[in-house]
């Protein structure tokens, strides 16, 4: 009776628990091989540096990009690396599903007593992935020794939010791209496109992209709440296409809208889908 109140908590509390005994399994799998794990993650970590060691290279040859220095940038590299990490780490395997609708593999996480999203985001369960998130926290660090920030109460209380936030809305959009593949079964590289490819977009100033760009990544794919305009109040800076400093708090909003919009396009595609025997 204390659940009927509730519509969908009982669920809820399933798919953690599968999501949480699945995540586990691997982990367990994972450290038996210690030294394999220690490998992985450290070419995890070498690997994302690179996209820094690229706006190094940039700034040994520039003193801003689009009227931002190498310490502000670092700030949105280090801000958006660790928020896509923490998504990648939990949900990243999400951009596998089109290869187990095409191979048929998915048909047998329909017939276990568990919610199907959850299995399929705990699916090989990655702590390699733990090598970009600690590369995108060691910039994020320099960033914030190096610039000089006006500390208040609200800039202290956005830098959490606007991480959470962000790794929200990057999870929203994993689910979103796995569920377009239900449709379009071998569209893992167009849901790379939005995942990544945002992640990178992000680690750049929006006064380099063009104003309809930015509009797009607003308003239509909100990514801007990741970095962008979070950045922008702690910077001190003003915020994108003129919005009031107000917006700057707006990514738990934001976050919550994509999860429910994503929760409803998963929810669409699974239903819509068809076993590879039927």
């Amino acid at each position: 009776m204390a659940e009927a109140g509730v519509p969908g908590s009982g669920r809820l509390v399933e798919g953690l628990r599968a999501y949480r005994l699945i995540g586990a399994m691997w982990i367990r799998s994972t450290m038996a091989y210690r030294a394999s794990f220690a490998m992985t993650t450290f070419a995890n970590f070498a690997v994302t540096a690179l996209d820094f060691v690229a706006i190094l290279l940039m700034f040994s040859r520039i003193d801003a990009l689009g009227g931002w220095p190498l310490p502000e940038v670092a700030f949105l590299y280090g801000l958006s690396s660790v928020a896509f990490g923490l998504a990648d780490l939990a949900i990243g395997s999400m951009e596998r599903l089109g290869q187990r609708v095409r191979d048929g593999t998915l048909d047998t996480l329909l017939v276990r007593p568990a919610p199907v999203l959850a299995q399929v985001a705990a699916d090989r369960f990655a702590l390699r992935r733990l090598g970009r998130i600690t590369q995108g926290s060691l910039v994020l660090g320099y960033a914030l020794a190096a610039v000089d920030i006006h500390w208040t109460p609200l800039r202290l209380l956005l830098m959490p939010v606007a991480v959470v936030s962000g790794a929200a809305i990057f999870c929203a959009v994993f689910v979103a791209g796995a569920a377009f593949q239900f449709v379009a079964q071998d569209a893992s590289e167009v849901q790379n496109a939005f995942t990544y490819g945002g992640a990178t977009l992000l680690q750049y100033p929006p006064t380099v992209f063009g104003r309809e760009l930015v509009r797009g990544v607003t308003f239509l794919l909100p990514l801007a709440f990741v970095t962008w305009i979070p950045a922008a109040y702690v910077l001190g800076r003003p915020i994108p296409l003129g919005l009031p400093d107000w917006v700057a708090f707006a990514p738990p909003l934001v976050a919550g809208v994509c999860c429910a919009l994503a929760g409803l396009a998963w929810r669409t595609g699974l239903r819509s889908y068809r076993s590879t025997g039927s």
